[in-house]
């Protein structure tokens, strides 16, 4: 491993300082607000409850871990059906709930170790969840990039706007170098935004009208909405909570090796999943969608070697400085549909793409046919939206229900494997004295 330009707990000269934060703050910038902007909640308070989780995340891994949490995309068919069902309210009331189950994941690790979870959720069941997490919402990256925002039917105009930015992302992304490559979501946007206003559909009155420093829109619990905790909410949130502890696992293994750091042993897994969980608390409860490590973030560590967590501190506080200017938040919202629509299509593909790939390189046997009628399962209950509705109250939806399904056929279908690596861990990492 190359010696680190700076190291975890080495602290930068001032100027350099700010130009280092600043370059992670690009890094997260496009994916966080790009959540908020698909669900319908502020983009001011995503920027806000990133700053304020990864600060709670860098604290409680003991400063030792460098890593960004921003707006989580693994949430956001959750998220739009419990603000269908339930409002906004409901929605943070699930995204409290998906933190939790994190807490409690932490605590259960720290008394017996990981490998439990890993037997819980092998690649056959969380491989095709994530196709599900990115495919699910296919249609509605689809008709944000086709449709008129304003009259909600076709509109080659806006959807020219979408496929110029689709083909940027797609630039950035193949043919991008050095930081330009890490931010090709961000870049996407911009040159959207720039085409959409070439072509006039941007309305900048927002942005004049906006003062620079404007109080963001806060949801507080039993102030701004009355706390209703179902089992709807519940079965809705908390599937999806445990699929997603997986992608936090595997990136903690990443950033060990990028640093050259056992992250898993110190320290501990069961302290980063407890940071991941209390940002994703904190978010709710101002009214924010839930958070999760960035692997945009970590290739910045890997591409400039360096490690500082005060980096990443300095990026937390300037996300939530802007998230009170005004005037970005107005910015952010003049940004036309198609544009995110674009960026969504590849995106969301992107996600599923992650999910065929966890199958690939875990070399899952589909000549098998317990692992065929596992994913064949998932896919078809996510993808199509089934649902159990007992009750208004009462509802399984889509992903949730095929989060479900494959993890009971996982443990149900004779000729199940004990996975004892599922992210390739050395054997002597990860018992219960490891992470204690």
């Amino acid at each position: 491993m190359d010696k680190p330009n700076l190291d975890i707990n080495d602290i930068p000269s001032p100027g350099k300082w700010l130009t280092l934060s600043i370059q992670h703050l690009f890094a997260m910038f496009g994916a966080t607000i790009l959540v908020p902007y698909l669900v319908g909640l502020s983009p001011a308070i995503a920027l806000i409850s990133s700053g304020l989780g990864t600060l709670a995340f860098l604290i409680i891994t003991k400063w030792q871990v460098p890593a960004y949490l921003g707006s989580s995309f693994a949430f956001i068919a959750p998220i739009i059906a419990a603000k269908a069902s339930g409002g906004p309210g409901a929605a943070m009331v699930g995204t409290f709930l998906a933190g939790l189950v994190y807490g409690i994941v932490s605590l259960i690790i720290y008394k017996a170790g990981y490998k439990w979870i890993m037997n819980l959720l092998p690649p056959i069941v969380v491989g095709p969840v994530i196709v599900v997490i990115g495919l699910a919402l296919a249609g509605t990256a689809v008709g944000m990039a086709m449709n008129n925002p304003a009259t909600g039917k076709y509109s080659l105009l806006h959807f020219s706007a979408a496929l110029i930015t689709l083909i940027a992302t797609i630039v950035f992304t193949i043919y991008g170098r050095k930081m330009l490559s890490l931010i090709p979501i961000l870049g996407g946007i911009i040159v959207g935004y720039i085409y959409s206003v070439i072509i006039g559909i941007v309305d900048f009155s927002p942005v004049l009208k906006a003062n620079w420093f404007e109080m963001p829109k806060f949801m507080f619990p039993f102030v701004d909405y009355k706390v209703n905790l179902t089992l709807d909410i519940v079965l809705l949130m908390v599937p999806v909570a445990v699929v997603t502890l997986s992608e936090h696992i595997g990136h903690q293994l990443v950033l060990s090796k990028v640093v050259g750091r056992d992250y898993i042993k110190e320290p501990g897994l069961h302290r980063s999943i407890l940071g991941d969980g209390t940002a994703t608390m904190i978010s709710a409860l101002i009214g924010g969608p839930p958070k999760t490590t960035y692997g945009e973030n970590i290739g910045v560590l890997a591409i400039t070697r360096i490690y500082s967590v005060y980096v990443l501190a300095g990026a937390a506080v300037i996300a939530i400085i802007f998230g009170f200017i005004g005037k970005i938040t107005a910015l952010i919202s003049t940004i036309p549909s198609p544009v995110m629509g674009g960026v969504s299509i590849l995106l969301f593909g992107i996600i599923a793409s992650s999910g065929l790939r966890m199958l690939v390189d875990s070399k899952i046997d589909f000549g098998n046919n317990r692992n065929l009628v596992i994913s064949s399962v998932i896919l078809v209950i996510g993808i199509g939206g089934a649902f159990i509705k007992v009750s208004d109250q009462f509802q399984i939806q889509g992903m949730a229900l095929a989060a479900i399904l494959g993890v009971l056929l996982n443990l149900i279908l004779p000729g199940r494997e004990k996975v004892v690596d599922l992210f390739n861990l050395e054997d002597n990492v990860g018992e219960k004295d490891d992470v204690a």
